[in-house]
């Protein structure tokens, strides 16, 4: 398995659970960023089944968690670009997985020039905590290679 999908996987794995008690899917998927000419498709998005049920893409605000896992091509895209995109489009949660630095970092309090809060980052193997409606700590010694 590609180790970014590897890494994805551990996410997911650990998030699941508390997801369907949320009654939400843990998947990838279309976002659409109205107004722009971007779509991106995140390594996860937790979006509660009613909105998932909808046709076409979903927006950034009605997700509660997105992750991204850094790629070799495209990290800065994913450390800097999408992260003031998901934030300008209201995603609640942000969890960055940065395969290079071998770094978490949680960001939270969206507004319209970024994330106000920044949890981390943290090297992996530290307990990253996900606020309220997770209220779960991730393990990210699971990310190791």
């Amino acid at each position: 398995m590609h180790s970014c999908e590897a890494a994805a996987e551990a996410i997911r794995d650990q998030v699941r659970r508390r997801a369907r008690e949320l009654d939400c899917l843990t998947g990838s998927g279309n976002l659409d960023l109205p107004g722009s000419s971007n779509w991106y498709v995140p390594d996860i998005a937790v979006v509660p089944t009613a909105a998932a049920k909808g046709a076409g893409a979903l927006l950034p605000d009605q997700t509660l968690l997105i992750v991204e896992v850094t790629s070799e091509t495209d990290a800065e895209t994913d450390r800097v670009v999408k992260r003031k995109r998901y934030a300008e489009y209201g995603a609640p949660l942000h969890l960055l997985v940065d395969r290079q630095e071998r770094s978490v970092t949680l960001y939270s309090e969206p507004g319209r020039l970024g994330y106000t809060r920044a949890d981390g980052p943290h090297p992996y193997g530290t307990k990253v905590r996900l606020p309220a409606p997770f209220d779960l700590d991730l393990d990210t010694s699971a990310l190791e290679p």
